[in-house]
């Protein structure tokens, strides 16, 4: 069966829509299943809607209801794509499962059940009642071809699905993450071309797709000058959606049951406390009470932890969605000035805070994103596995060094040590010179003698959206192992 080509209204997505293409295709006798999950606003829905479109599939866009009226509606769907005289009669969940897979009888057929977590509220032996469907050898399975795709943006429950003794773990053949767009196709998406604004944009908004149209009424900076005029017209004004999206986003999830404590989590992730007990510090907790709360926050997609690859049990937290940061640093403590529109003065007033807790942490994002992704692996002397920031305690001196960028191979097969491809320091505000250089040396000769890393040929990345001293631009031109990366070349090169 030949795969369906992707619509031309699908911005980026190619890898999404491949996979997803591939696995419908397959002609192969027997029904499977895939899952797609994803926070809102990704475009899963028009992915899949425009996927069971493209082959003639059955697409049912579950909503918050009972059993009994999710039936009815599933069944006047059904009723609707198969042309029956009237909606199809499903008694129970387990004949419509069975008619789902009845549909795919004579051919490949995509079948969508998009916020398939609402389904599961209302009966929560749904997951069991399709792990019953595709056991191996019934009939119902082996005369189908049907391929059931099961969608939601709950990111807890759908990464549940398939996990330890969960039902139907062992039963996909697709599990699809659908992830904000890179920072490179954001910009592409915003119809940007500063590199600058670019960075600027994206600190705020992200890689979200629906926050470019339906948010903002297609509102985008005109350019560098009107980016401020823009932040006040499109962000921090109440009569935007994109004005209480942060909230909305907590009070989505349904595992997110005390908002005021995640808030306050997020809130003390934003100002810069990126450890446990630093976390707790800041809202008044102890270190012990936050393993839930952040549990719950890092399986709903909002929070990441990472650990620090040079500190064995410590780790540090980050907040995944730049709006929530943006809402946490600037929005929230203003938020009464904001809902009376003075928008233009809690701006004005704002303009430290974002660069430094905002724009600034979510430019080291971008160049840790721009080793993994973008980099040429001359550049940084092969491939790079991971990147993250970490921290080198100096014990000369006492002190420890944060490092925003380093950059790891892969694992070696046997027991020698990991590649330590690079390690650098982001500045958004400020112009690098040879004492960040010589910063980065010292640096590197500490981890020189660390066992565990092979930094002998590390190279020192050094980033900078003010530019760099002529001193440092001479000394980097002579050296193999010192990279400058400004915005220019991060976006293009």
């Amino acid at each position: 069966m030949p795969l369906p080509e992707k619509p031309a209204g699908i911005f980026d997505r190619t890898v999404e829509w491949a996979e997803l293409a591939g696995f419908v295709a397959d002609s192969r006798p027997g029904a499977t299943l895939g899952v797609v999950s994803g926070r809102r606003r990704q475009g899963k829905t028009l992915l899949l809607y425009e996927l069971a479109r493209a082959d003639g599939g059955f697409y049912f866009g579950a909503t918050e209801a009972t059993a009994t009226e999710s039936l009815r509606r599933l069944g006047e769907a059904l009723g609707a794509y198969t042309g029956a005289p009237g909606p199809v009669h499903l008694a129970n969940w387990d004949a419509a499962v069975d008619a789902l897979l009845a549909l795919g009888r004579d051919r490949p057929v995509t079948v969508v059940l998009d916020e398939f977590p609402y389904l599961v509220r209302a009966a929560r032996d749904l997951p069991s009642i399709i792990q019953h469907a595709l056991t191996p050898g019934r009939p119902q399975r082996t005369g189908s071809r049907t391929r059931l795709l099961l969608c939601g943006s709950a990111l807890s429950f759908m990464g549940g699905l398939l996990a330890g003794s969960a039902p139907l773990r062992g039963r996909a053949g697709l599990e699809l993450p659908v992830q904000p767009l890179d920072y490179r196709a954001a910009a592409a998406f915003w119809g940007i071309e500063d590199p600058l604004l670019a960075a600027r944009v994206f600190a705020i908004v992200g890689g979200t797709p629906a926050y470019r149209r339906e948010y903002v009424q297609d509102d985008a900076p005109a350019g560098p000058g009107d980016f401020d005029e823009w932040v006040v017209r499109a962000v921090l004004n109440p009569a935007r959606p994109l004005f209480r999206e942060a909230r909305y986003l907590l009070a989505e999830d349904p595992d997110l049951r005390d908002t005021s404590l995640y808030h306050s989590v997020l809130a003390a992730v934003a100002d810069g406390n990126a450890s446990r007990g630093g976390i707790a510090g800041y809202i008044g907790r102890k270190a012990n009470d936050l393993q839930h709360p952040l549990t719950v926050l890092e399986d709903a997609g909002l929070l990441v932890r990472e650990p620090d690859p040079f500190r064995s049990g410590r780790s540090s937290y980050r907040i995944t969605e730049p709006l929530i940061t943006f809402y946490q640093a600037i929005m929230r403590p203003a938020w009464t000035a904001l809902e009376q529109r003075r928008g233009a003065d809690v701006w004005r007033r704002s303009q430290r805070r974002y660069a430094s807790a905002v724009l600034g942490p979510r430019f080291e994002e971008i160049v840790r994103q721009w080793s993994l992704r973008f980099a040429d692996p001359d550049v940084l002397g092969g491939p790079v596995a991971e990147a993250t920031a970490a921290t080198v305690t100096d014990p000369a001196s006492r002190t420890s060094h944060e490092l925003d960028l380093v950059a790891l191979g892969e694992p070696p097969l046997g027991d020698g040590p990991r590649p330590l491809r690079a390690i650098g320091e982001a500045k958004w505000g400020r112009q690098l010179g040879p004492a960040d250089l010589d910063r980065l040396e010292r640096i590197r000769s500490l981890l020189v003698a660390r066992p565990g890393f092979d930094a002998a040929a590390t190279r020192l990345v050094l980033t900078s959206g003010q530019g760099f001293a002529d001193e440092l631009v001479r000394v980097a031109a002579g050296r193999r192992d010192v990279v400058l990366l400004d915005p220019a070349r991060l976006y293009r090169d």
